[in-house]
Parts: structure tokens; C-alpha cells; sequence
């Protein structure tokens, strides 16, 4: 039986070429080999130029056919070579690599590089000139401002970074690539400052991107939900922004930058909870508006979660705490209402998802003008249908909005769905059911965190320090210290003696 087994693994060992993996030294096995790794693909391009056997291989649809007669065809086709060392040297193109194994040649043709093969060689060159699909810097669509910066970033990973690169012009800003994807093969950059950022922040979120285990990814959103530390919650534990301006502050913060090549979002982390709510612009006006922005942002918080289900309750089982006058109103509003008020309420808000939702998904022009037409037509046929009251309404349309004024689409989506269980628990309990719900909430949030960090700080733990940039924001002079929350090795923006003494 040994003998068998020794002869069946020598004759395997026999069939296993000695050069497996390796460039082959003639054009035809070299052809062969790269069609066949690459399936026969029909935009497989095969030049044969000069006299002295050289013949470039590469995708046609991944590489800049003009670079590639312009800069590579052109200074070679009437000159002859002894030696891939030879040809470097003619070549004007910044990222060449030499190489000698197949299967980096295949990949590299598959990131737009061209492959240039020389007769009765091992070894191949692979230049750089890939296709430019992409379009222009443009204004932020989800993320305007007034006052500030206007550009954000695109879907080409080299313009972010360079983005970036313009408000951060320091030698001590980091960029380390990654490839994430057994078959998509992205892209990852992760940018921070370092002698900033933490170097334990920095090696944990290195460590996530390299122990992902998949096919592939197609855009930021998707690698943030595979880095998030609870993948069961509803909230968003890491920023997708597309504000270069915003991720250069944050960076400067001691806050850690994610790109993915394709994707025009990038993700931040750690990130808090009080952050979803705070805007760029806040820092490009006097601290007294950016203060009265956010207390309005948090009041429209509170307003588009529990508005309507304090409604449902106090009709439900609490009219005593209502106004006498208001409650005359309230009877005669709802006198031709057929539903209890958790179903006029659960009606009402599900006519207004759906026409928030088909506003979102049909062209610009007439999503808009839907979503208007649609909103006061409705509305006023459900009131004199007697589906819905006047006031009700009047709440819905306020809750609608307070979402609207979350500078975070994500966490907008968020408090969009929140708001459901919320009218059940009070259509259920009342005033206790609310209580619940809150309760569940806060215990739920107080339990989450973002890169090891605590979701909801600055309050919890409490860190007095940070309380000057929070709800609030104090006058710049006395936000000095970068944020606890991303425990950055620098803390100090700036020396305050040294800057009070100089003003």
C-alpha cells in the first residue's frame, strides 16, 4: 500500500510543471496561459509591436487606449531590445513594476495595468494607465451648507484623497492601502494624522479590514455596516459624510477616515451619538446661531420621535392632560373618525413614508412636485373623508420635518422607523408605554460603541471637558482640547497661554 501511494504522489509530482505560477518564455504560451486565466474574455487586447518580439497584453476596457498607443506603442514599435531592463528606459510612464509570477501579472491587468512581454524572458513590465471613468467634482447633494466649502467627493479614490490633501497639506497625514474582496478586489485606503490619531484606534480598525471575509464590496455604506461592532442595531455606529472639508476636520479631531475606490462616501469613526447632529456649518458661524442650530436640531429630535405618540396616548387613555379648550377641538376635529387614534396614526404615518419614499425614487423635477401635489392632496381628502383629523395632521407634518433637520441621512432613516413602536407602546399603555419605549432606547444606546468607544459620550461617561462642543457649542477659543472620545495622542489643538499671550 506505501509503495501505491508513493507512486501515485511521484507521477503527480511528474504531470505538475516545474515553472507553475511563473511567466512563460514564448508569446504563444504566454497567450494562451492569459486568456485562459482570464476565461477568453472578449476585451482581451494582444499588440504584437517592434522587432524584437515584444507584445503587450491587457484588458481594453480597464485601460487608456490613447496613454497606451501615445506613451507605450509609439516609442516602441521601431526599436529592437535585448533585455526588459532596455525598455524601461524608453518608457516616459511613472508606475512601472517588473515582474515574474503570472498571477500578479493577471491582477494587475485587472487594476488597469498593461502587461509588456519580451520574448524568451521570465520576467514581464506592468505600467500603470488606467481608464479614467468617473465624473467631475460637484456640490454635495445630501450635505449642504450655506456657509463653507462647497465640493464633495467623487467616486474616484485618488480625487478624494487628493480633496483631502488640499485642506490637510502635512507630511504627518497617513494613507495606507488595503484590498478587501476575494473577487471585487476594492480599493481601502485608511487616512489619519499620525502623532494625532490613536495608534490602538489605528491598528484595531487595520485589523477589522483585513479579517473581512468576502466575495466583495461595492460601496462605503456596505463596508461600514461589516465594521460596525453590533451589526443587530438600528443605529449608525460609523459617519458616512461626503464633505471633504467635514473629514479633514474630523481628522484633525484624532478621527480615523475610511475610502473604498468607487464609492463617493467615506466612513468616519468613532463616532458619537450627539455627532449625527452637528454640522460643518456649525463651525463657520458665531457660536450663538451654532448653539441655537443644535438645541433646534435636538428639539426636532424629540419632536418627530414622541409628538405623535404623545398624541395617541393622551387620547388613548390620558384626556386629562389635555387643555380644556384644546380638547373641544381635539373632539370636534375627530368626530367623524371612524379608527381609534393608534390606527389614524399608524394610516397617516404610513401615507407619509410613501410619499416620502416615492419622492426619493422618481426623478428630481417630479419627485418634488409628487411629493408636494401628492402631500396636500391627500391630506386634505383624508380629512373630509373623515380618515384622519385636521390635527393629527398638523403633528405628522411636524414630525416629518423634525427628520428632515438631522444633518445625517442615516440617522434620519433612523428616527423615520423609531417612531413606529413608539405609537404602538402608547396606543398600547399610554404615558407608561412611551416611558418603556424611552427606557428601552436609552438602555439600548447607553450599550453600543464605535471603534471601543462609548456611543454616548460626552455624557456618558461623563466628560465635562467635551461638554463645551456637545449640545452647545462654546466660542472656538475654548474648544482647545481635541474630543476624549477619540483619545487622541495630541490633545491639544493649540497652547492656550501661548495663544493668550500672543493675542
Amino acid at each position: 500500500m506505501k509503495v501505491f501511494f508513493k507512486k501515485l504522489f511521484s507521477s503527480r509530482n511528474q504531470l505538475k510543471p516545474k515553472n507553475q505560477g511563473l511567466i512563460p518564455e514564448t508569446r504563444e504560451k504566454m497567450s494562451t496561459e492569459f486568456k485562459q486565466r482570464l476565461q477568453n474574455s472578449a476585451d482581451i487586447l494582444e499588440n504584437e509591436i517592434g522587432i524584437s518580439g515584444i507584445t503587450i497584453f491587457s484588458i481594453g476596457t480597464l485601460i487608456d487606449k490613447t496613454m497606451l498607443h501615445r506613451d507605450i506603442i509609439y516609442p516602441l514599435k521601431d526599436l529592437s531590445f535585448d533585455s526588459i531592463q532596455n525598455i524601461m528606459e524608453h518608457l516616459s510612464i511613472g508606475e512601472i513594476e517588473k515582474v515574474n509570477q503570472m498571477e500578479k501579472a493577471v491582477q494587475a491587468a485587472l487594476d488597469g495595468n498593461v502587461i509588456i512581454f519580451l520574448e524568451g524572458y521570465s520576467s514581464v513590465l506592468l505600467a500603470k494607465i488606467p481608464s479614467r471613468v468617473g465624473r467631475s467634482i460637484s456640490f454635495a447633494q445630501n450635505e449642504s451648507q450655506v456657509i463653507g466649502p462647497q465640493m464633495a467627493f467623487t467616486e474616484s479614490l485618488m480625487t478624494n484623497i487628493t480633496l483631502v490633501r488640499n485642506y490637510i497639506k502635512d507630511s504627518s497625514l497617513c494613507i495606507e492601502n488595503l484590498q478587501v474582496g476575494a473577487r471585487t478586489n476594492k480599493l481601502v485606503s485608511i487616512v489619519y494624522i499620525n502623532g494625532i490619531a490613536s495608534e490602538q484606534m489605528v491598528n484595531s480598525l487595520r485589523k477589522r479590514i483585513q479579517n473581512l471575509k468576502i466575495d466583495g464590496i461595492l460601496d462605503s455604506s456596505m463596508l461600514e455596516q461589516l465594521l460596525a461592532e453590533n451589526s443587530l442595531t438600528i443605529f449608525p455606529q460609523m459617519a458616512l459624510t461626503e464633505r471633504p472639508d467635514r473629514v479633514s476636520d474630523w481628522l484633525l479631531k484624532g478621527k480615523l477616515a475610511v475610502f473604498v475606490d468607487g464609492s463617493s462616501l467615506t466612513i468616519v469613526c468613532p463616532q458619537s451619538f450627539l455627532e449625527f447632529f452637528q454640522s460643518m456649518e456649525d463651525s463657520n458661524v458665531n457660536w450663538q446661531i451654532a448653539t441655537f442650530w443644535r438645541l433646534l436640531r435636538f428639539i426636532a429630535l424629540f419632536l418627530s420621535v414622541f409628538f405623535t405618540a404623545l398624541y395617541v396616548a393622551s387620547l388613548t387613555y390620558h384626556y386629562e392632560v389635555i387643555p380644556q379648550t384644546l380638547l373641544f377641538t381635539l373632539s370636534e376635529s375627530r368626530a367623524k373618525v371612524p379608527f381609534p387614534p393608534i390606527v389614524e396614526a399608524l394610516l397617516l404615518e404610513f401615507i407619509m413614508e410613501l410619499l416620502r419614499e416615492a419622492g426619493a425614487r422618481l426623478p428630481t423635477k417630479v419627485g418634488q412636485t409628487m411629493g408636494i401635489v401628492g402631500g396636500i392632496v391627500i391630506g386634505t381628502a383624508a380629512v373630509d373623508a373623515g380618515f384622519t383629523s385636521n390635527i393629527l395632521i398638523i403633528i405628522i407634518s411636524l414630525g416629518a420635518l423634525g427628520s428632515f433637520v438631522t444633518p445625517s441621512y442615516t440617522m434620519g432613516n433612523v428616527i423615520r422607523i423609531v417612531r413606529f413602536p413608539l405609537i404602538v407602546l402608547a396606543g398600547c399603555w399610554g404615558f407608561y408605554g412611551m416611558m418603556y419605549g424611552f427606557c428601552f432606547l436609552l438602555l439600548h444606546l447607553l450599550r453600543q460603541s464605535s471603534l471601543g468607544t462609548p456611543y454616548l459620550a460626552p455624557f456618558y461617561p461623563p466628560r465635562f471637558a467635551d461638554w463645551k462642543d456637545s449640545i452647545i457649542r462654546l466660542p472656538l477659543s475654548f474648544t482647545n482640547k481635541r474630543p476624549d472620545l477619540t483619545m487622541a495622542e495630541d490633545e491639544y489643538k493649540y497652547d492656550p497661554i501661548k495663544a493668550k499671550k500672543h493675542t
